[in-house]
């Protein structure tokens, strides 16, 4: 047998093996779809997810069940992504806290960076810092004030240890030298009801979970977390401007599937995705919850971004002095 022989030997055995899994991404998808959001119903992530879903729904002519398992800082939720079949038919929204779980907790029960392959980001967020309206705070300097009179017993919420709004609060507590008190919830939801019922003295939350409340005069805004303004909340000053100069923090998200799913059919649901987010009511949906679009613009760059939240978080737990559950 000739070198030119064994090539096409080679070359067919490669295609007999590839066969059936093309196959299966030509079909793809032929069942309902799955996507977990390993957060509660009405948070920021939900709202992302099922304005996206609708439009991906359309182009792939499946429905998308949203599944939301909220619990843990998003552990519970990723934990039944990373274990479900890798066939496409479970998708996971994936965000910065899947990531600062590799750090802030021991035994996280998954694996950011083995046990998923990351399809693509979705956007970004900011956070707010708020306070109930008859708090007598106005700004978050009165905070910090009251904070440095009364250690230890100013209290605030956030959506679960290692959350996005938990290490926020952290840096905000280092740089201001103050001692609080952290009260975790499921999610911003319910860290938002935590300040409205006067369970705890401020939140940081989504912005787009905060400004429905600060709409209807519930939570007074303080500070906006991201590098400018946010639109929606114009007059609410960023950290730097609020007292706290070189303080910032954004929260993003995507869609990620577990490891193992047949390349092809992850391109099919990139694909799919980076069609949903072309679309203006798509994107008009996403940036009316507080959120900036942002499509990932190559094939690893969202990996990448999930990669690097671990070294951040890393950096930001030894600011705060904080240490692994």
């Amino acid at each position: 047998m000739n070198i030119f022989q064994a090539m096409i030997i080679r070359a067919l055995g490669v295609a007999s093996l590839l066969g059936p899994t093309l196959a299966m991404a030509q079909d793809f998808p032929s069942r309902p779809i799955r996507w977990i959001v390993p957060f509660l119903a009405g948070t920021g992530p939900d709202s992302t997810v099922r304005a996206v879903a609708e439009a991906m729904s359309g182009i792939l002519k499946q429905s998308i069940v949203v599944d939301n398992k909220g619990g843990a800082s998003g552990n519970l939720g990723a934990q039944l992504a990373a274990r479900a079949a890798p066939d496409g038919y479970t998708w996971v929204y994936s965000a910065t806290s899947m990531s600062a779980s590799m750090r802030m907790y021991k035994k996280p029960g998954f694996d950011v960076m083995k046990d998923f392959t990351h399809v693509g980001r979705i956007a970004l967020s900011d956070l707010t810092v708020v306070v109930h309206p008859d708090s007598g705070i106005n700004t978050l300097k009165d905070l910090m004030d009251r904070a440095a009179r009364q250690p230890g017993r100013i209290t605030f919420g956030s959506g679960g240890i290692g959350s996005p709004a938990h290490l926020s609060a952290e840096l905000i507590r280092s740089a201001a030298n103050v001692n609080l008190l952290h009260i975790p919830y499921k999610g911003a939801s319910e860290s938002a009801m935590a300040v409205i019922g006067k369970q705890v003295d401020f939140a940081l939350m989504i912005t787009s979970v905060a400004i429905p409340h600060v709409q209807a005069g519930r939570l007074t805004p303080l500070a906006v977390t991201g590098p400018q303004r946010n639109p929606r909340l114009a007059q609410t000053p960023t950290l730097p401007e609020a007292g706290l100069p070189g303080l910032q923090a954004t929260s993003f998200g995507g869609l990620s599937v577990p490891a193992g799913t047949p390349m092809p059919i992850v391109k099919r649901i990139s694909d799919a995705l980076n069609a949903a987010l072309a679309m203006p009511d798509v994107v008009t949906k996403l940036e009316a919850l507080g959120g900036v679009v942002i499509p990932s613009t190559a094939p690893d760059e969202y990996r990448d971004n999930l990669r690097d939240e671990i070294g951040r978080t890393e950096q930001m737990m030894k600011a705060a002095n904080l240490e692994a559950q």
